[in-house]
């Protein structure tokens, strides 16, 4: 059906690049909702050498793929390439026309994120629509909206990925409040740095949850931290005591150390997530950011919810990912409610969680 016949407004469509970390993403969204496109470059095999993220190679990684990610997407969505459309004229396809152009402005690498700032500010000039800035973890935010638009309200979103896990309370599009998060190491960065120890490799997500399949959860009894200490969360102490137990017994298996550890963690996002729901009475509690493609996490918050009737939501690992789809969607709803960003804004590397509006 066109765009047309589903009654979508023009100059809906909103493309966003997503360039924050290691992902060289870009994606065409329609009326905050409807996926066109969504393509993403990994960096992950460029940085594994060097066991994590370098800033300085993801910056150039940047440059040489957000051309050719920019060019499949608006391919996919059915728009016309750049270089191939009339000059002055506006970007428009069967699908609609292009009526903003959003990028990641924060938190994340300083390098990387100039290098989608910059493409989305010159393609908003050049195309004379509105440009943008959208906070990364504002994004995750949609990634359940985005794949599940009836989700039920208010929800608890467990964000939890490589440099943030955050616990946060949303009421629908741009209303939210930070309930919780961590007061140290996220749960994706003490993944990274118990699999970088152990020598599993990178990312430290996938590497733990592979070398626990072989493990026994309980063979080593970790300590939860700050389990009942109201909705912060520490992963900082954990680390260490993976540390000190393989010194302290090095004969010890790896793959017990992995599934014990991981049980540790799963445990802890678990019951804050939970605790939040209780407090805010949420009706749906939803997973966000890397960590939630971790398939221990994702069973025991179903079976978790579902003793306490519950609705859960569990996004597509594609969603759990960083992609540009959930920053389109967070930058159609912010135009509406704030207005075009300045085209002086640059990047922060160190934003924090966007206040409401």
């Amino acid at each position: 059906m066109s765009a047309a016949g589903r009654g979508r407004p023009a100059g809906s469509l909103v493309l966003a690049l997503e360039t924050s970390c290691d992902e060289t993403a870009a994606a065409v969204v329609a009326g905050g909702r409807e996926v066109l496109s969504s393509i993403v470059s990994s960096q992950v095999d460029l940085h594994a050498r060097y066991g994590g993220v370098v800033p300085e190679l993801a910056g150039r990684a940047h440059l040489e793929r957000i051309l050719p990610v920019l060019e499949e997407a608006l391919a996919a969505a059915g728009l016309p390439l750049p270089g191939r459309r009339t000059p002055g004229s506006p970007l428009r396809g069967p699908g609609g026309a292009i009526g903003a152009v959003a990028a990641t402005v924060g938190p994340g690498l300083v390098g990387a994120l100039l290098v989608g700032i910059s493409a989305a500010k010159s393609l908003a000039l050049a195309w004379g629509v509105p440009f943008v800035g959208v906070n990364h973890l504002e994004g995750h935010l949609y990634a359940s909206l985005l794949e599940e638009p009836e989700l039920e309200l208010p929800a608890v979103v467990l964000l939890a990925s490589g440099g943030h896990t955050l616990l946060v309370e949303m009421d629908g599009p741009g209303s939210y409040r930070l309930l919780g998060g961590t007061v140290d190491d996220a749960a994706g960065e003490a993944f990274d740095k118990v699999a970088r120890y152990l020598g599993l490799g990178y990312p430290g997500g996938p590497a733990i949850e592979r070398a626990a399949l072989d493990g026994d959860p309980a063979a080593i009894a970790f300590t939860r931290p700050m389990l009942d200490q109201g909705l912060e969360l520490s992963f900082s102490g954990l680390k260490t005591a993976v540390v000190h137990h393989v010194r302290a017994h090095p004969e010890v298996a790896t793959p017990d150390v992995a599934a014990s550890f991981q049980a540790a963690v799963v445990d802890v996002l678990v019951h804050k997530a939970l605790a939040a729901a209780h407090l805010v009475a949420a009706r749906s509690v939803c997973l966000a950011g890397g960590v939630a493609a971790n398939a221990s996490l994702r069973e025991r918050l179903t079976t978790a919810c579902a003793r306490e009737g519950r609705h859960v939501f569990l996004p597509s690992r594609a969603m759990c990912t960083d992609n540009a789809a959930m920053i389109a969607a967070a930058a159609h709803f912010r135009l509406r409610r704030d207005g075009p960003t300045p085209l002086g804004a640059g990047a922060e590397p160190s934003m924090g969680f966007p206040q409401p509006s």
